[in-house]
């Protein structure tokens, strides 16, 4: 199959690059600009079009293929009869809110379930659920000690961004707003903090949403089948929400245990922890999960059902995960034989001090991990599934 590979630098493309060409399929690159376009320009770009429609005519691919979805490219798909496959890891996606995603060109794969359900039950009929993958072939020939990257050897890591860095939207919003709508939303978020399986945050937003408005109009793209609320509860609250409850496990954990952050913010003040920078996705971090005895996931609170790419990656590297509860969880994994999760905060201070002291277990529970994502969830089997569809 002839495939038009939608090229830019998202986690995981030279994996899926390499997934079909392993299967067999001709690949024609495309580049694409994603970071430092302006938002619109991903809806419509007329110079995107254009190079778009040209290399459709002379290449003449059976579909287009990117990782997330992007409107502009399902537009030229839908004009030129062409059909636009998409791969999100992102959730939520926002460009996913775009009219565009109801053409029938599409075929656009997510990773939770909650999302796909919602857009299914809206009559929605382009999405489809695929959890996310990682590439073992790689990561299997990676020797944490033999790659010349200097990195420490850890009892406890966490990788994954605090949403605290300069100009987040929540530490602009907050202090503008009147004082009962803070009040409000502390104990909103309070509150959220203590539920798990449940979105407090939408149904109690509608009560704020005009303050939240006045002191930041963000308005929904031209196209969006999302209401204005959508930007305030995922890249506002729940982000907030999600940096809270990271730090103040992290925090916990630290007290009684040695604990490793790798975080975009290098000097961020936890103390207890040994915070490092961030890590290069596709050459150290891979390494930090191999060389930790426990990696920790604290899944985003917009992911509602569906396990996060951090998971595959610390499971795919052979690493012992120790995560937080996800619905989708049950479909792909088993608890305490692939992975471990933990229900509270006692919980998880509980069961990294038991695994901590039985390496045996811990071991066997990485390795099974590994062989299930070997033998399930690769990219390879993530090309085969969605080309079948």
């Amino acid at each position: 199959m002839k495939i038009l590979f939608v090229e830019w630098e998202s986690y995981g493309w030279q994996d899926m690059k390499e997934a079909f060409t392993e299967e067999g399929h001709d690949l024609v690159c495309f580049p694409f600009q994603v970071f430092g376009h302006q938002g619109e320009e991903l809806l419509r770009d007329p110079e995107t079009e254009r190079r778009l429609r040209s290399v459709l005519r002379k290449e003449v691919p059976d579909l287009v293929f990117s990782i997330d979805y992007f409107p502009v490219i399902s537009s030229v798909c839908q004009r030129e009869d062409v059909r636009y496959v998409s791969f999100n890891y992102d959730c939520p996606h926002i460009l996913l809110s775009s009219n565009t995603i109801i053409n029938p060109c599409n075929k656009i794969f997510v990773f939770d379930k909650a999302t796909y359900l919602e857009y299914h039950h809206a009559g929605i009929s382009t999405f489809y659920y695929m959890p996310l993958a990682a590439n073992t072939k790689r990561l299997d020939a990676m020797d944490p000690y033999l790659s010349g990257v200097t990195l420490p050897t850890c009892d406890v890591s966490f990788v994954g961004s605090l949403y605290l860095e300069k100009g987040n939207y929540f530490d602009q919003i907050e202090p503008a707003l009147p004082e009962r709508t803070r009040g409000y939303l502390k104990a909103l978020i309070t509150v959220q903090l203590k539920i798990l399986g449940y979105d407090l945050v939408h149904e109690m937003i509608p009560a704020i949403l005009d303050d939240l408005y006045q002191v930041c109009p963000v308005d929904p793209m031209r196209d969006s089948v999302q209401p204005v609320s959508f930007f305030y509860e995922h890249h506002v609250i729940n982000r907030r929400i999600t940096a809270i409850e990271r730090i103040d496990l992290l925090e916990t954990l630290a007290q009684e245990h040695s604990v490793d952050l790798f975080t975009h913010i290098k000097d961020f003040p936890l103390p207890g922890l040994n915070v490092h920078g961030g890590v290069d996705y596709f050459h150290e971090m891979p390494l930090v999960f191999k060389r930790s005895k426990i990696n920790l996931n604290i899944t985003l609170r917009s992911i509602r059902s569906g396990i996060p790419l951090r998971v595959f990656d610390i499971m795919g590297a052979g690493g012992f995960l120790l995560s937080n509860y996800q619905a989708d969880f049950q479909d792909l994994f088993v608890p305490d034989e692939d992975f471990v999760y933990y229900e509270s905060k006692e919980d998880l201070l509980r069961k990294v001090g038991y695994y901590l002291k039985h390496e045996d277990e811990r071991k066997a529970i990485a390795r099974n991990g590994h062989e299930k994502i070997a033998a399930k969830h690769t990219y390879r089997h993530r090309v085969k599934e969605m080309l079948a569809f």
